[in-house]
C-alpha cells in the first residue's frame, strides 16, 4: 500500500502552516503518575522534530488509559507534555482543553516552530464511539484546530488499527499524511508479514488465548514454529491434560486449544518447566521451579523455568526471522522475569549470531526490554503497536492506514 509520506508535506512546504499530528503517547505511569517507560514519546520526537525544524505550527493529538470519554485527572497529559518537552529540548504547552476555547486559543497563538498538545482526545466520547457521525463532528472540531491551511500528519502507529475520530474521520477532512514512525513500522512489519525469510519463529506470550487466537491461527500457517509462553501457555497445558492449579487459565478456551494442538503439532512449542508461586505477590510468595505436573496444590505458575528457557533458545538459534509479542511471565516483578529476560537474550543472540530479522512487536515486549535493561540494539525493530502490530502481521486491513491511500 503506498500512502503519502512526511516528507511529501515537508516538500510541498509547512512553513508558517498549522499541522496537526495524532501521537501515540499512551505510555505507563505508576500510582504517583510518574512515567515508567517513555518509549512511545521518544518514538515520537522524529516526525514532531522534522515539522518543527520546517517552520511549522504543530498541533499533537494523543490518548492516556481509558478515561471513558470523559475528564478525568488521572489521565490528563500534563506528565506527557512535560516529558515531550524534554525529549524534543523545547517547551510543549499543554491545552486545558480537547477542542475547547484553551485549545483554539492556544493554537491560533502558535508562531512558527513551535508545539501544543492538547488535552487526552477520550476525555470526549465521540473519539471512540460507534457512530460514525458522531466521531465525524469530533472530528471536524480537531480539524478546525489546524485553520484553513493546515494538514494532518498519523504518526500513532499504535493506534492505526483503530476507526477513531483522531485516528480515522480527521484524515478524510485534512490532507493526510504518513508520519516517520508510521512509515518505518509498515516497512519494517510489511516484510516480515509478506515475506519471512525462513525458518521464521513467532514467540507470542500474554495473558488469554481468546486475544491471540486469530494471530495464532494465521502465524502459525506462516510460521515454522511458534513458541508458546505467558499466561496463555496455562491453558494450552491444560488441554494436554496438566494440572496447572491456581495459574491464569481459560477453560471456555480447552477444546479450542486441543483443535490447535491437533492441527499445529509440529509447530507448536510449550513450556516444558515452570516457575510456581505460592501467591501473586512476590514479596510474600514462596517459589519452586517445577515439572509442568508438579505445581503444588493452591500454588499458580507465573513464569516459565529455566529449562523452558534453553528450549526456546534452542529454537530460536536457527531462526532466520522472529517476531515476538508478549512476556513469558509477570516480568513486572524481578522474581518471575527470568523466563521473559532468558527468552528475549535467546532473540538477541540470534539476530546477531544468526543474522536473524527480529522483531518485537510492541506492548509488554518493549517496555520488558526497557524494564529490564536489555540492549535495545539487539533487536532489529522494536515496534511502538502490540494490537496494531498483531493485526498487520495477520493479514488485517489497518483503518488508520487504509484511510491515508483513500
Amino acid at each position: 500500500m503506498s500512502v503519502k509520506t512526511l516528507q511529501d508535506l515537508l516538500d510541498s512546504g509547512v512553513e508558517g502552516r498549522h499541522v496537526l499530528v495524532r501521537s501515540d503517547l499512551n505510555v505507563p505511569l505508576n500510582d504517583n503518575g510518574e512515567i515508567t517507560d517513555p518509549g512511545r514519546i521518544n518514538a515520537s520526537v522524529g516526525t514532531l522534530k522534522a515539522l518543527l525544524d520546517a517552520g511549522a505550527k504543530v498541533i499533537v493529538t494523543a490518548h492516556l488509559g481509558r478515561p471513558k470519554g470523559e475528564p478525568n485527572p488521572k489521565y490528563s497529559l500534563a506528565p506527557v507534555a512535560e516529558a515531550l518537552s524534554e525529549a524534543l529540548g523545547q517547551y510543549v504547552a499543554l491545552a486545558g482543553d480537547v477542542t475547547g476555547e484553551d485549545a483554539h486559543e492556544r493554537a491560533n497563538g502558535l508562531t512558527e516552530g513551535e508545539i501544543l498538545l492538547v488535552e487526552n482526545v477520550r476525555f470526549d466520547a465521540r473519539e471512540t464511539s460507534k457512530d460514525d457521525s458522531e466521531r465525524e463532528e469530533f472530528a471536524k472540531e480537531l480539524a478546525a484546530l489546524a485553520a484553513d491551511n493546515g494538514a494532518f500528519v498519523s504518526d500513532g502507529f499504535g493506534v492505526v488499527h483503530r476507526k477513531q475520530a483522531s485516528v480515522y474521520d480527521v484524515a478524510k477532512l485534512l490532507p493526510a499524511y504518513a508520519g516517520n514512525l508510521v512509515n518505518d513500522e509498515l516497512d519494517k512489519l510489511g516484510a516480515v508479514a509478506k515475506d519471512p525469510e525462513q525458518p521464521y519463529v513467532v514467540v507470542l506470550g500474554g495473558s488469554k488465548v481468546s486475544d491471540k487466537l486469530g494471530v495464532i491461527e494465521a502465524l502459525a500457517e506462516k510460521a515454522d514454529k511458534l513458541i508458546i509462553g505467558g499466561g496463555m501457555c496455562y491453558t494450552f497445558l491444560a488441554a494436554k491434560g496438566h494440572n496447572v492449579q491456581e495459574s491464569l487459565l481459560q477453560e471456555e478456551m480447552i477444546d479450542t486449544c486441543k483443535e490447535l494442538l491437533e492441527r499445529y503439532e509440529s509447530k507448536l512449542v510449550l513450556p516444558v518447566d515452570l516457575l510456581a508461586a505460592s501467591e501473586f505477590d512476590s514479596a510474600k510468595a514462596e517459589t519452586k521451579l517445577v515439572d509442568l505436573d508438579s505445581i503444588p496444590e493452591g500454588w499458580m505458575s507465573l513464569d516459565v523455568g529455566p529449562e523452558t528457557v534453553k528450549k526456546f533458545g534452542e529454537v530460536l538459534a536457527s531462526a532466520k526471522t522472529i517476531f515476538w509479542n508478549g512476556p513469558m511471565g509477570v516480568f513486572e516483578q524481578e522474581a518471575f522475569s527470568k523466563g521473559t529476560a532468558g527468552v528475549a537474550q535467546a532473540i538477541i543472540d540470534a539476530t546477531r549470531s544468526n543474522g536473524a530479522f527480529s522483531v518485537v512487536g510492541g506492548g509488554d515486549s518493549a517496555a520488558s526490554v526497557r524494564l529490564l535493561g536489555l540492549d535495545e540494539d539487539g533487536f532489529s525493530h522494536i515496534s511502538t503497536g502490540g494490537g496494531a502490530s498483531l493485526e498487520l502481521l495477520e493479514g488485517k486491513d489497518l483503518p488508520g492506514v487504509a484511510v491515508l491511500n483513500a
